[in-house]
C-alpha cells in the first residue's frame, strides 16, 4: 500500500501546476493544500493505479483511502473518494463508522465533504436507509463538516425523488444554522429535491422564508420557474 500510495504522490507532483495551485485558493476561504493538479489529470492518475488493486479486500482499500485522508492533500482526498465509492457494491453497514470518522476528522474544505458525500456517502445511504437518522445526528454537531454532510450527502438521491420526508426534517434540523457553507449545503439539498418534488419543495419554502436564511433560500429555488422564484423572495 505505502508503494502505491508513493507512487501516486510522484504522479501528482509530475503533474503538477504551481498556477493551478495558485488559482485554487481562491475558491475557499479555509486554508486547503493543493499540489495544483487539473481534476481530469487527478482521476486518470486514480484510475491507472486502482487498476493494480484488483482484487485487494475493501478492507484494505479504506486503508489506503485512510492514509490518502491523512495527508490532507486535495488532490489527494479526491482520489480517496474515488476508490471509496468505486467499492460500493460492497458496503456493508458497519462501513458506516469509518465514513464518519472520515468525514469528522479529515475532512476541512468543501469540495472533500461535498466530494465524499455526494457519492460514497449518498450511495450507502440508499443502500442502507437506516443510517437516515445517523444524518440527522450530524446536524447537532459543532463540526460545520458534519453538519454540511447531513444534507450533501442526500443530494444524488434527492433528484431522484427519494427520502423527501427526511431532506424536510434535516431542512428544519438545519434551518437557522449560522454557517453560510451549511447553509448553502442545505439549500442545495432542498433544489436537488425540487428536481423531483417541486410544488413540495416551493410549499416548504414558503412555509419556511420568513426564517431561513437568504442564502439556503436562493439555492433551494434556483432550478424554479421565474414567477415562483419571484414569490419566494417576496419580504
Amino acid at each position: 500500500m505505502n508503494d502505491i500510495i508513493n507512487e501516486i504522490r510522484k504522479d501528482l507532483i509530475a503533474h503538477a501546476d504551481a498556477r493551478i495551485r495558485d488559482s485554487s485558493f481562491h475558491f475557499f476561504k479555509e486554508p486547503v493544500k493543493p499540489y495544483g493538479v487539473r481534476t481530469a489529470t487527478v482521476t486518470l492518475i486514480a484510475k491507472e493505479h486502482f487498476a493494480r488493486l484488483k482484487g485487494i479486500p475493501k478492507s484494505e482499500i479504506f486503508k489506503l483511502c485512510d492514509l490518502l485522508w491523512q495527508s490532507g492533500y486535495l488532490e489527494e482526498t479526491f482520489i480517496a473518494c474515488q476508490y471509496s465509492h468505486a467499492v460500493r457494491k460492497q458496503y456493508e453497514p458497519a462501513d458506516f463508522v469509518i465514513l464518519e470518522k472520515w468525514i469528522s476528522a479529515y475532512v476541512n474544505n468543501w469540495a472533500s465533504c461535498d466530494t465524499l458525500c455526494n457519492h460514497t456517502v449518498g450511495d450507502f445511504i440508499v443502500m442502507y436507509p437506516e443510517f437516515l437518522a445517523k444524518l440527522k445526528e450530524f446536524t447537532y454537531s459543532d463540526n460545520r463538516w458534519m453538519r454540511r454532510a447531513a444534507s450533501v450527502s442526500l443530494i444524488v438521491p434527492a433528484r431522484k425523488g427519494k427520502f423527501l420526508t427526511d431532506i424536510f426534517e434535516i431542512a428544519d434540523l438545519l434551518l437557522t444554522d449560522p454557517d453560510d457553507l451549511v447553509q448553502k449545503g442545505y439549500g442545495w439539498m432542498l433544489k436537488a429535491a425540487s428536481q423531483a418534488h417541486q410544488q413540495e419543495v416551493y410549499q416548504y419554502v414558503l412555509s419556511k422564508k420568513a426564517i431561513m436564511p437568504r442564502t439556503a433560500l436562493r439555492y433551494a429555488i434556483e432550478k424554479m420557474p421565474p414567477e415562483m422564484r419571484s414569490e419566494a423572495m417576496k419580504k
